[in-house]
């Protein structure tokens, strides 16, 4: 069963102690200078993006780059994306800066991040001054939340669905549970327009008390660059969190894209990528099959797997020199250095990996 651990206080956002992991590094880092023949698995932006028509219709923004950013009609088309007023949806730089005015906009006596997932919501609470408790997801349970598992006077509950880096979805029931009055539930859906039917949202969801989520448009449509997302959450909420903005954060070419991103084209196009992804990571999955010293962490549902295999390290190292970058798992707490994470590329992709893989494993 998964267990609790309070994490100590860290006031240096720098490198984290030995004895830590680095809540700083991201899969970036495992590319960034590196050559151009460098096969990118470290990343989980999706190929390919961003498709023509977004970019024309970003470029065609810049024209109006004197003025400053409007943002009511990329709201009003995300509202109406999710079935929601207006007043619910608030438009950010990228779901990083929606985990920064959670940790300072948002009162939390007991802040609770769950484990293994993305890093940045715990360091933006960490450098808001919060002591945050930890639930840890245990490999032998597949990394399934156990909604008992959440401390009962935590107030401010953050998790991901699905999950990075584990890939796992947790059912819509078992999230919802973890809503009651006087607690704040961020759910982080990052990924969830990757999934099939995007079975287990929350978004869209007001009948639970407290909820917030965050969703990313950086992922699917190859906009890491122009940072873009937004909150869903009750209208008090959002108002509490736009106060702790500052003017202007979205800038007008990612107000563009984030309209367009909501259009039937635009949603048809997801859907489909969606169900292409599910392919290529059936068959990511399948070729890691072969390989005995390989455990693949699941049911994996994102655009992305995570495996355990012995000297891991070396393992990333090798593949860096036969010109492929994976994404180290031990950054990651409830994780090791046994762990790695692919990104799900084309089958072609994954074929040249796994040979590379196998050279390496011997």
């Amino acid at each position: 069963m998964p267990s609790h651990t309070a994490a100590a206080r860290l006031r240096d956002p720098g490198p984290a102690a030995p004895h830590e992991p680095d809540l700083r590094h991201h899969g970036d880092a495992e590319v960034r200078g590196a050559d151009a023949g460098l096969t990118d698995l470290a990343v989980n932006v999706r190929t390919g993006t961003p498709p023509a028509w977004l970019k024309a219709r970003i470029a065609a923004s810049l024209d109006g780059l004197a003025a400053y950013p409007d943002g009511r009609a990329a709201r009003r088309a995300v509202a109406a994306r999710h079935g929601l007023p207006t007043e619910r949806v608030l438009l950010t730089s990228g779901a990083a800066e929606a985990f920064v005015l959670l940790a300072r906009a948002l009162p939390a006596r007991r802040p609770v991040v769950v484990h293994p997932q993305f890093t940045e919501p715990e360091a933006a609470l960490r450098d808001a001054g919060h002591e945050v408790g930890r639930v840890l997801l245990d490999a032998r349970d597949g990394f399934r939340l156990d909604p008992a598992a959440v401390p009962e006077d935590a107030d401010l509950v953050v998790v991901g669905n699905p999950t990075n880096p584990t890939s796992v979805l947790h059912p819509a029931e078992a999230l919802a549970s973890l809503a009651r009055p006087g607690r704040t539930l961020v759910v982080d859906e990052a990924f969830m327009d990757a999934v099939p039917g995007e079975r287990a949202a929350l978004a869209g969801r007001t009948d639970l008390p407290g909820l917030v989520v965050l969703r990313s448009l950086t992922k699917t449509w190859g906009l890491a660059g122009l940072r873009i997302g937004y909150v869903l959450a009750a209208a008090d909420t959002v108002a509490a969190l736009e106060r702790a903005q500052p003017l202007w954060p979205v800038s007008s070419p990612a107000l563009a894209a984030a309209e367009a991103c909501c259009t039937p084209r635009a949603l048809a196009e997801a859907a489909a990528a969606a169900g292409a992804i599910a392919g290529d990571r059936d068959h990511l999955l399948a070729r890691l099959g072969e390989f005995r010293q390989i455990r693949t962490a699941g049911p994996a549902a994102g655009p992305f797997v995570l495996i355990r295999l012995p000297d891991a390290d070396r393992v990333r190292a090798a593949l860096r020199d036969r010109g492929f970058a994976v994404r180290r798992g031990d950054t990651f707490p409830g994780l090791g250095p046994d762990w790695l994470r692919l990104a799900v590329r084309d089958r072609a992709t994954t074929d040249r990996f796994v040979t590379a893989l196998g050279e390496v494993l011997g």
